[in-house]
């Protein structure tokens, strides 16, 4: 969590090495040359850097606006007074380190370093938060009215995002004066450490595991009609959401649960942080009340007895130590929110020891017990095919050796296996009288390419449905760890993960282009978590040439989502059709990803068509 990452050891390393590298340089005003007589506008001032950075400062005014006495512990001041310049926030964070000993309220005088904190370090390409550090206070008074918050509201927030980074600055727009009235960010930016308030707001993130949620300001911006904001390209950022913590310890008062839809109702204020997991958060001293929506989990329709029904679904680490109610709740949202597809790519199968680190790579025991999960449920009988990786050579949790796996209903249809498949080997296309066949069956495609480096190797398999093969190929592309925040002090920011998913898009679509090239009509689903965008560059390289279509386009802009991440309502996972899959309906099924009680953090996708 964000605001829970002790850092009083890495600001004073973070901040000289930014120094060092010209990445935090700013310069003081002849004013405050001898750092006395600041004022909170002179050290925030007119960009996201403070002009008085690394400098001691004297005798800092303020009133109490906040106090966080967990995590990041520490304080808010704000001057009463403020100046005439809409761009200089009035507000300032303290780090204390230690408990605080002030209230709010107190009116009070600070010493100490001017500091900008990068959260999570300067390769994570944050902005920072401008802050004093090592302070000596004195609490001048008591009791003082806290100063008025700012609104922060549909009409104030700007429908442009960011401003475009300064080329001469590698793309930073950390030396750009802020525009408030122009960009998001740059309002944000200028409200950072005052007390702010909103406003009723609906929820568009629902409350994770470490007490937040997200909201938006903006009811109408790209909402959809279950609640959510959803993300529709690099070019159109939602500007109107806003992380929301509360001050209070959860041991004091429990954080409240809410769902995508719900309304964070009434007033909530407190000061504007930033932080390293979704930048400007809203830190409540005052909290507002849920009201719960009533959000229900989708059910997709049935396939008919002529159609095949085909899902994907990301299960999160399933593994056999996982408590047997994970088990079920996922084995029952197979059979009666997905309707029991005919086959089911599995992501994320880890192996019978998950995350112990002894070699173990069966996962045998993981998916006999969803298997039979799924009879206990009501569900068929399925089988299974899939191929062990190497250990640890296939990324995600180390020991745990996630996989692809395909279940199948073998009284729908059946599973052509050809041996010969394992974790190196390598399968094929072959064709008889213009009809495709894969070498191997289940077999891995290309796994010795350079693109599925410590990342999970297509599985790709033959099935028969009503006397007509159709191919399968169950995919997790490499993760977006690595990539900058779109709060980034980039923009924009830089999406270093791209790099390998493109090379793995290519390769699939090389393989896809191979059966197409031997039958060209050819019934092949690709099919799995993408870990990108239906408008990203891996999306392209997929469909390279038309071999692929992504599904998830027939659906309407509002309805193209299967995960939730920091209020965007966004896709990851994905079926792609080849041309031969002309008529289809598809289905991103969302049982998930906009509930606080989550089975996975993905959505489930399934396609209904007639081979």
């Amino acid at each position: 969590m964000s605001s829970s990452i002790p850092r009083s050891a890495a600001v004073a390393a973070v901040v000289s090495a930014a120094l060092a590298a010209g990445l935090l340089a700013g310069s003081a005003s002849a004013s405050a040359e001898d750092g006395a007589g600041v004022r909170v506008h002179d050290i925030q001032g007119t960009t996201r850097v403070s002009p008085l950075v690394g400098q001691q400062v004297t005798g800092v005014t303020g009133i109490v606006t906040g106090v966080r006495t967990y995590g990041s512990r520490g304080f808010w001041i704000q001057d009463p007074t403020p100046d005439a310049n809409p761009a200089t926030s009035e507000g300032l964070f303290v780090f204390t380190s230690s408990v605080p000993t002030v209230a709010v309220g107190d009116a009070v005088s600070v010493n100490g370093t001017v500091t900008e904190y990068v959260p999570g370090g300067l390769a994570s390409g944050n902005q920072s938060l401008t802050q004093l550090s090592k302070p000596v206070v004195t609490v001048v008074s008591q009791g003082n009215p806290v100063p008025a918050p700012v609104t922060i509201s549909s009409r104030s927030v700007p429908g442009a995002y960011a401003p475009e980074g300064d080329p001469a600055a590698g793309g930073s727009i950390n030396g750009l004066a802020l525009k408030p009235r122009t960009y998001a960010l740059d309002y944000y930016e200028s409200l950072e450490g005052a007390n702010v308030r909103i406003g009723s707001s609906r929820v568009v993130g629902a409350t994770d595991p470490y007490s937040e949620l997200w909201v938006t300001v903006k009811p109408r911006e790209n909402d959809n009609r279950r609640g959510g904001t959803v993300y529709g390209s690099y070019e159109d950022q939602n500007t109107g959401r806003l992380q929301v913590q509360s001050l209070v310890p959860t041991a004091q008062q429990p954080f409240p649960k809410a769902n995508v839809g719900d309304v964070l109702s009434g007033v909530t204020e407190g000061p504007l942080d930033f932080n390293q997991y979704g930048g400007y958060t809203l830190t409540a001293r005052t909290l507002g009340t849920v009201v719960d929506r009533g959000l229900e989990r989708e059910t997709t329709d049935r396939q008919r007895r002529n159609e095949l029904a085909v899902a994907t679904y990301n299960v999160e680490n399933l593994d056999p130590s996982d408590p047997q109610e994970k088990f079920d709740a996922l084995a029952k949202a197979v059979v009666e929110n997905l309707a029991s597809p005919d086959i089911v790519a599995l992501e994320e199968i880890q192996d019978d020891n998950g995350a112990k680190n002894d070699g173990t790579v069966s996962a045998g025991q993981t998916v006999k017990k969803f298997t039979d999960a799924i009879v206990a449920a009501g569900g068929p009988a399925y089988e299974w095919r899939s191929v062990d990786p190497e250990n640890n050579k296939d990324g995600g949790e180390p020991g745990g050796n996630i996989r692809q796996v395909f279940l199948f209903d073998p009284a729908r249809v059946s599973f052509t296996d050809r041996p010969g498949g394992d974790a190196t080997t390598a399968t094929g296309v072959t064709g008889r009288k213009g009809h495709a066949a894969l070498t191997v069956s289940p077999g891995r495609i290309d796994p010795a390419n350079a693109a599925w480096a410590d990342s999970r190797k297509p599985l790709a398999g033959e099935f028969v449905f009503r006397g007509r093969t159709v191919f399968v190929i169950a995919n997790h592309f490499g993760s977006k760890g690595g990539d900058e925040s779109i709060v980034s002090h980039h923009q924009p920011p830089n999406r270093s993960s791209e790099a390998k998913r493109l090379l793995q898009g290519q390769a699939v679509n090389g393989f896809v282009k191979q059966l197409l090239a031997v039958e060209k009509q050819a019934d092949v689903l690709v099919v799995g978590d993408i870990n990108d965008f239906e408008f990203s560059g891996t999306t392209k390289a997929l469909t390279d040439g038309g071999a692929l279509y992504p599904a998830v386009k027939s659906l309407p802009r509002s309805e193209r989502y299967s995960y939730v991440y920091q209020g965007n309502s966004q896709v990851l996972d994905q079926i792609l059709t080849s041309p031969g899959v002309r008529h289809f309906a598809y289905d991103s099924v969302h049982i998930n990803a906009e509930f606080a009680d989550q089975d996975s953090d993905h959505d489930p996708q399934v396609l209904r068509f007639r081979p």
